[in-house]
């Protein structure tokens, strides 16, 4: 089973479907993990109801960082600005589905703590006060 999120992962890393930036947006916000280089930005847009409608990221980093952020923005489609607050580190690991050590898993989060971020309106967040 492992082998089988190993590919998902890098077919999100080699052909990502939500690469790219919108303009105009409704959210936006980028950051980067300092300890490996990633860096991540997240553009959303939302209709009148609170539903994202649209999402793309942009950056560069690990396999990791780039593979997780496309299987979120294509998570985060179609949901509730609400529901997507409500989002935990848990959501992401279960879209990786492979175990990750303490370096890996500041990568995979990074694109829920830009996501989050930019929905808070937060700069310079901690992961903790996002509960990912």
């Amino acid at each position: 089973m492992d082998d089988f999120y190993r590919e998902l992962i890098v077919e999100h890393y080699k052909n990502p479907g939500f690469k790219g930036k919108l303009e105009p947006n409704d959210y936006t916000y980028e950051d980067e993990n300092p300890l490996c280089g990633d860096q991540i930005r997240v553009d959303l847009r939302v209709d009148e109801n609170g539903i994202i409608t649209d999402a793309k990221f942009s950056g560069h980093g690990c396999a990791i960082s780039q593979a997780s952020a496309d299987l979120l923005m294509e998570t985060v489609i179609g949901k509730p600005l609400m529901e997507v607050k409500k989002m935990t580190k848990e959501t992401v690991l279960d879209l990786l589905g492979i175990e990750l050590g303490p370096v890996r898993l500041k990568c995979a989060l990074l694109s829920l703590k830009v996501l989050k971020a930019g929905l808070y309106g937060i700069g310079n967040i901690e992961e903790e006060l996002l509960e990912i």
